[in-house]
């Protein structure tokens, strides 16, 4: 059943709307990992099924660790994720001999909301974000965040840890060596979390930026001051694709099993995936990348070339802009 995001979702290709169903392709798909890129494979699932109906295919939400978890063991063919697969993960992918290919689709921005009745919070600076999420000194009413504030108790919720969200919002927040607040209310389910935000009057949440939208008469989006800019700046198509709403805008990915790509429904549906993945992460409320990065994703594939671009050869973080990282040619051929 499709997710109300997804109702009405109109894809504008015109093979969808001419081609018969193909009955001849046959086998089963199986998707695992982040709640924030589930819209955009659940859309390319639900397109595909429509051409290919003998195609089996599902798709999970286990948060983008648990994606991971599974990935890594060979137990599913792609996993959606809304980080950079990390060096753990590759080293334990290469203990169970798989390899994989990484594949951006589109940009998203974290959106940092609060109940609509707030009408104090008009705007967050990092620092202030970083005082009510931090455990070290996290704050226990808004009167601590800024002077003037209410006295009132702040009620945090967050994404799950298994959660790219999560890991991509600590490491921004609290860097490699701080850790945040334990006593936050979470959940791998950002609807759960819409649900709490907007139920809850002194309450602050985060999440993508699709669920915002599709949730955006429940809760309220604050601005976030972009540190360099030093101005307020709201989540949107254009902030985030232009890297206006910083630190929280990052790319979403999926990857895919090496040792799946002989399959004909894998090769059908993942080049399906990615010839329309623009037009799809517009439609459920993300931000289409580039097209050079699609590009390059796409010669990747075809030149079988496997691995992540955001580890150097040494395991440390590569990081900057998706289109300066994402560069075709610095990934070793599979063997």
């Amino acid at each position: 059943m499709l997710t109300p995001l997804l109702k009405g979702l109109a894809v504008s290709l015109a093979m969808l709307a001419l081609a018969a169903p193909n009955l001849e392709l046959q086998g089963k798909i199986t998707i695992d990992g982040s709640s924030t890129v589930f819209p955009i494979s659940e859309a390319a699932a639900s397109q595909f099924q429509k051409l290919y109906p003998n195609v089996s295919i599902n798709v999970g939400v286990s948060g983008t660790g648990g994606g991971f978890k599974r990935f890594v063991k060979g137990e599913i063919d792609i996993s959606d994720a809304s980080r950079p697969i990390d060096a753990a993960e590759v080293e334990a992918a290469k203990a169970n001999n798989v390899s994989f290919y990484e594949l951006p689709i589109a940009y998203d921005g974290l959106t940092i909301v609060v109940h609509p009745s707030n009408k104090w919070v008009d705007q967050l600076t990092v620092d202030e974000i970083k005082k009510i999420y931090l455990a070290d000194g996290a704050v226990k009413t808004w009167a601590e965040v800024r002077a003037g504030w209410p006295a009132k108790p702040i009620k945090v919720f967050s994404p799950g840890t298994d959660s790219g969200t999560f890991d991509y919002f600590k490491e921004v927040v609290a860097g490699k060596t701080g850790s945040l607040r334990s006593d936050m209310s979470t959940s791998e389910d950002d609807n759960v979390l819409v649900t709490g935000v907007a139920g809850t009057p002194e309450s602050i949440g985060f999440f993508g930026a699709a669920y915002y939208e599709e949730n955006k008469a429940k809760v309220k989006a604050v601005p976030v001051v972009n540190p360099l800019t030093k101005k307020a700046v709201t989540a949107t198509a254009a902030t985030i694709e232009s890297g206006e709403y910083a630190p929280f805008s990052r790319p979403l990915f999926i990857y895919l099993n090496n040792a799946s790509v002989s399959r004909p429904e894998i090769k059908k549906f993942v080049a399906f995936y990615m010839e329309n993945a623009s037009a799809m992460a517009k439609q459920v409320g993300y931000v289409p990348l580039p097209q050079v990065v699609l590009t390059n994703a796409a010669a990747n594939l075809k030149a079988r070339r496997v691995g992540t671009h955001y580890l150097k050869a040494d395991g440390s973080k590569r990081s900057g802009p998706v289109t300066e990282v994402f560069q075709a040619a610095n990934l070793p051929a599979a063997k």
